[in-house]
């Protein structure tokens, strides 16, 4: 498993506390997977526009 990017103590709480659901092993597995390629894109679009820095604007959440 790649490193994880998300905090999974509240992911695991959000999930709990708004639907009743218990949250296995996987989903935190895929969450930091989706979380690393926003990131590359917004890297990716940064970069593109000639900056250091990523921006919200960088991060698009089109195909999700």
């Amino acid at each position: 498993m790649a490193e994880v990017l998300v905090v999974t103590s509240k992911v695991k709480k959000f999930i709990k506390e708004s639907g009743g659901c218990n949250t296995s092993a996987e989903t935190i597995a895929v969450l930091s997977e989706a979380v690393e390629k926003l990131c590359r894109k917004g890297i990716e679009n940064a970069k593109a526009d000639g900056r250091k820095t990523v921006m919200a604007r960088d991060i698009t959440t089109d195909h999700i």
